[in-house]
């Protein structure tokens, strides 16, 4: 269940990228990258989990949370999701 909801929360955060929001472009590679991580841990289904990950992904809340809250509350609910797959 938490890899279905941590793939959920990854496909909610694809499609507000798809809705063009004033990202600069370091931003929204940097994105991309985080998203390329996660997909890579779903991939791997924990079996060697990737500590750095939620921190990376936490780092991400912080950066977006004045500018771009929507993208920090789902980055949030990534954050969850990872921790209840013991990431």
């Amino acid at each position: 269940m938490p890899a279905r909801e941590l793939q959920e929360q990854l496909n909610n955060l694809r499609e507000q990228l798809e809705q063009n929001p004033p990202l600069s472009e370091a931003e929204r590679y940097d994105l991309q990258a985080l998203m390329q991580q996660i997909e890579l841990e779903l991939e791997l289904e924990s079996k060697t989990p990737d500590n750095n990950l939620a921190d990376n992904v936490n780092l991400a809340v912080e950066r977006f949370e004045v500018e771009h809250p929507t993208l920090a509350g789902t980055l949030r609910n990534i954050v969850l999701a990872l921790g209840n797959m013991g990431i």
